[in-house]
């Protein structure tokens, strides 16, 4: 496999892949839902997304990564969220300029989160075909499919179930996951096992970047290699694309580190949530 070297270009290139993914989830959701409040404020080089109170997708990304904050430019993320009532959280690349972190500690922000960023290199043969370390067979009795609008909600109370012992089930997530199922360049997969409903996942492409987010499994299918199987078709589904790059997200240690792990992606750097109440 190639080897993945850090530098400001790559971070970049990632962590605004995953900024446009969820800005494209606020402005679905401005679309479909008038008056749902979603917005976007592009701010620091990267952008500030609000869909909703508590939404894992309501939090900055990408900030930092064109030069110094500004405090001008701090003032205003800061804005955005305060007029909407809602926490400041910024999901920082440790290769944002350090007049980020600055503004962070002068202004009372706490570290809530570290969050392994997973990358590796999508390659062909000279024949076109795929590389054989993603191609072991899906185990026995997995099917792996692109879902279709019809399926939309299938799919979203599916995945959510599957993060249900993190992260409550309400309808506010379902409605959230939704709006970024149905974003531009965003793929729903669902995995069945003997044809049960087991678990999900998105493949969100940017700029021939391969976002794997969103998978999840449901708890009576779990160490069955449901994960292998939706990793494994959507890096497929990445390189027909045309992606040279796949990335996600996973917590230190956590069996989605290990499983990504296995597919050769490796921890290409790791990120800190700052965050800081309304109240503060």
């Amino acid at each position: 496999m190639t080897a993945l070297a850090l530098d400001l270009a790559l971070a970049r290139r990632i962590e605004l892949a995953e900024a446009l993914a969820a800005a494209g989830c606020a402005h679905t959701m401005e679309r479909l839902r008038p008056g749902s409040g979603a917005a976007v404020l592009e701010v620091a080089g990267g952008f500030a997304v609000y869909c909703g109170a508590d939404s894992p997708v309501t939090q900055a990304v990408g900030l930092g990564l064109d030069g110094p904050v500004s405090e001008d430019d701090f003032s205003r993320l800061e804005g955005f969220y305060r007029n909407r009532n809602e926490p400041v959280r910024v999901e920082t690349c440790p290769l944002a300029d350090a007049s980020l972190i600055q503004h962070f500690g002068k202004n009372g922000y706490r570290v809530t989160e570290f969050t392994n960023v997973m990358a590796r290199v999508l390659c062909r043969t000279n024949e076109g075909r795929e590389s054989t370390d993603v191609a072991a067979d899906v185990p026995s009795g997995i099917t792996v499919e692109r879902i279709g609008g019809g399926q939309i909600d299938l799919w979203t109370l599916t995945v959510a179930q599957g993060f249900s012992e993190k992260v409550p089930v309400t309808r506010e997530l379902l409605e959230t996951m939704r709006m970024f199922a149905l974003g531009r360049n965003v793929e729903c997969y669902l995995a069945r096992v003997d044809g049960a409903v087991a678990g999900g996942g998105t493949l969100a492409i940017r700029e021939g970047v391969a976002g794997l987010f969103g998978a999840s499994t449901l708890p009576g299918f779990r160490n069955r290699g449901v994960q292998t199987a939706l990793l494994r078709v959507r890096l497929e589904a990445a390189r027909e694309a045309g992606c040279d790059l796949a990335v996600c997200l996973a917590q230190p240690g956590s069996t989605s580190e290990r499983n990504v792990v296995r597919k050769n992606f490796g921890v290409l750097y790791t990120r800190v949530k700052f965050e800081r109440a309304n109240n503060e």
